[in-house]
């Protein structure tokens, strides 16, 4: 079954016209997609109007087997297709780590005690027990990209979009992103110019160039 099927998908910024001049993508269940391409290709963009962040001008973003066009459309997938940003520090935003994993769950109708639950659970899974009460602005590059990891897991989602997992992380915390990510069931869209994060989590790769998705791409 297809989570995500884009077709004939345009979006230009004020700046820079034509930025996505007609793509179209498919992501399958248990399928583990690489997006390659250069700075400024548009990969960032592409995620965000795979989760209605932005707006397409032309083409069909379908997902989860619907057509998605309004914002409501769009609030009912963002659960079931988590968005981990670049940069862990537009993520995070809560004092603590307990109260960052537990905002998307409590603002979904969980209880206070499921959402303890929940975030228990998650960090435990991510091999952060003990994590809760930390303050989300001291962690370290590599712990913040977890916590945002485990913000994202924690509403329990069908698939991941991962836009460059482990930018700016040095060897140790690139590791244990990398065998976390691994351990994970769930689909995934990958940005990452890391050929050695592509080869170790996809397991197709495709090249967003020149504003359309080329054909497929070596990982």
């Amino acid at each position: 079954m297809s989570l995500f099927a884009l077709s004939d998908i345009r979006f230009a910024y004020a700046a820079r016209p034509a930025v996505l001049d007609g793509v179209s993508l498919r992501l399958d269940a248990g399928e583990r997609l690489a997006l390659v391409g250069d700075n400024g290709a548009g990969k960032s963009t592409l995620l965000s109007l795979m989760v209605g962040l932005l707006k397409p001008s032309g083409g069909t973003v379908e997902a989860f087997g619907r057509a998605r066009v309004t914002e409501a459309d769009f609030a009912e997938i963002r659960p079931r297709a988590g968005l981990v940003f670049q940069d862990p520090d537009d993520q995070l935003f809560c004092p603590t780590v307990a109260e960052d994993v537990a905002f998307g769950p409590l603002n979904t109708g969980a209880s206070r005690a499921e959402a303890r639950r929940i975030v228990s659970d998650t960090l435990n899974g991510l091999g952060l027990a003990g994590f809760e009460d930390r303050v989300t602005h001291h962690l370290s590059g590599g712990e913040k990209r977890l916590v945002s990891l485990a913000a994202v897991l924690a509403m329990q989602p069908e698939a991941l979009l991962l836009d460059e997992p482990t930018n700016a992380l040095d060897a140790k915390a690139r590791a244990r992103l990398i065998e976390v990510l691994s351990g994970l069931p769930q689909a995934m869209v990958i940005v990452s110019h890391d050929p050695e994060v592509r080869e170790a989590l996809a397991t197709r790769a495709v090249l967003l160039e020149s504003g359309r998705v080329a054909d497929e791409y070596p990982l």
